[in-house]
């Protein structure tokens, strides 16, 4: 079986728990009580997406190449 890297993104919610994003599969969104909890609820997500992808013969992407960046900017307000 082929390994694949995800980068999830966490926000934390103002009611508690986090939001998490997977940006290379569109749509593939989950929610955790604690850091520890959205980070297993992501990986259960990547996992059914992926199953998905298979199902219906589609592509499965993979962001072991991907170069990350991030960038600070200053705003007048």
């Amino acid at each position: 079986m082929k390994s694949h890297t995800y980068r999830i993104l966490l926000n934390p919610e103002p009611e508690g728990g986090y939001t998490v994003l997977v940006p290379s599969l569109p749509g593939c969104i989950t929610y955790g009580e604690s850091i520890d909890h959205a980070i297993s609820m992501a990986e259960e997500a990547i996992e059914l997406y992926i199953e998905s992808l298979i199902a219906h013969g589609e592509s499965i992407p993979d962001e072991s190449r991907t170069l990350e960046y991030s960038l600070t900017l200053s705003s007048s307000s």
